[in-house]
């Protein structure tokens, strides 16, 4: 069943929809009836956890090897902080987790054409997996996205659309479009931040069931974090985890509205003026689940901080030295933790993990801009 976040109206989960006659999002009811001993039997990967996933028929589950990403561990500011590293997913970004969830159920209600916008990442990922689903994807980026994700979506045979202005003037235009075709959006399917919430299950999973004080993440539109809560609460429910975990959600200093409406203990997240930010990812000036963002947070008495873009760089260069190569979207949490710290909010004992969340090799062109790099000489035989 599909209920409204707005007006609590129902739907059946068996009809094509993304969003309620009230304009409301979506949220799938269904609760997860997780088994260990089934989970023994299954292979590695997102389906392993195909309980909680709201699909009627595994045999349109569309796959690329998503999930079971690798986790490490480093010191950031003299103590151990756990990566886990979902840049690793096979699209370059942990969006492949919402899409493959996404494009399933796509693929069983018979869609056969979708509109998505996207800073990039969740274009290329939507994009890639609708081409193996043999939908056809209409993928709507600012026209400043980064030239590798714009390449990525291209080759994935979506058509591609740059719109002029900013993130939310590609939304609008999607928007437009939408009217008449089916609004595969990542922001907005309730599929998606189903496929999102196996995050929470792999963490707690290679955590051995007892998981981490904290995880902490880059929000923008809200998905990933959203969906962080969601597994975590399904599974604290289900007797399978003692605790759930506390968020913190890590802002970009040049597009707030999260930190804005946490820190005036608003209801909902109202839109901000964004201005250019490294960050392009997280650069949401009006998230679409603004309640669930919200609540997410202080269920988990978690907290929400803003980085600087001198910041977010100085943390990219220190992750390279780590053997990590991420976008500088993803090393914006990373970069919180030295004030999380610093400022007490995340103690000295307290186990944390950092979602890393897309691959450096999305915008080399942005990080070369950035280095001031010339192309390397070549070397005398």
């Amino acid at each position: 069943m599909l209920v409204c976040s707005n007006c609590a109206n129902t739907f059946s989960t068996a009809e094509p929809r993304w969003c309620c006659e009230c304009g409301g999002y979506l949220l799938l009811q269904d609760r997860p009836a997780f088994s260990l001993d089934a989970l023994r039997g299954r292979p590695p990967g997102l389906w392993r956890y195909l309980d909680g996933l709201g699909l009627s028929n595994l045999c349109n589950a569309v796959s690329l090897g998503e999930g079971s990403t690798p986790m490490i561990e480093i010191r950031l500011e003299g103590k151990p902080v756990t990566l886990k590293l979902d840049y690793l997913c096979p699209t370059g970004s942990y969006k492949d987790r919402g899409s493959a969830v996404m494009i399933s159920k796509l693929k069983e209600w018979g869609v056969s054409e979708i509109i998505e916008d996207s800073s990039g990442n969740a274009g290329a990922s939507i994009a890639a997996y609708a081409a193996v689903a043999g939908i056809r994807a209409n993928i709507y980026v600012p026209e400043s996205t980064s030239a590798g994700k714009a390449a990525q979506i291209a080759m994935y045979g979506a058509n591609l659309i740059k719109v002029p202005g900013s993130r939310s003037d590609a939304a609008a235009a999607a928007w437009a479009a939408s009217q008449h075709t089916f609004y595969g959006s990542h922001n907005w399917s309730p599929y998606f931040l189903a496929g999102l919430k196996t995050a929470a299950y792999e963490i707690a999973e290679q955590f051995s069931w007892d998981p981490p004080d904290w995880v902490v993440t880059p929000a923008g539109g809200g998905g990933l974090l959203a969906g962080l809560y969601f597994g975590c609460r399904e599974l604290f429910e289900a007797g399978l985890i003692r605790r759930v975990p506390r968020l913190a959600a890590i802002q970009s200093a040049g597009c707030d509205p999260i930190y804005q409406a946490w820190a005036a203990g608003a209801s909902d997240i109202p839109g901000v003026c964004p201005v250019s930010t490294a960050a392009e990812g997280i650069a949401v000036a009006s998230p679409v689940r603004g309640k669930t963002i919200l609540e997410a947070i202080r269920a988990t008495s978690g907290v929400v901080r803003t980085v600087e873009d001198d910041a977010i760089w100085e943390t990219l260069a220190l992750l390279g030295r780590h053997g990590v190569y991420v976008e500088p979207t993803a090393a914006a949490a990373p970069a919180a933790i030295r004030s999380l710290f610093a400022e007490g909010a995340i103690a000295r004992q307290e186990r944390v993990v950092v979602i890393l969340t897309g691959s450096g090799l999305k915008a080399t062109d942005k990080i070369v801009a950035h280095l001031g790099a010339a192309a390397p000489s070549t070397v005398p035989a």
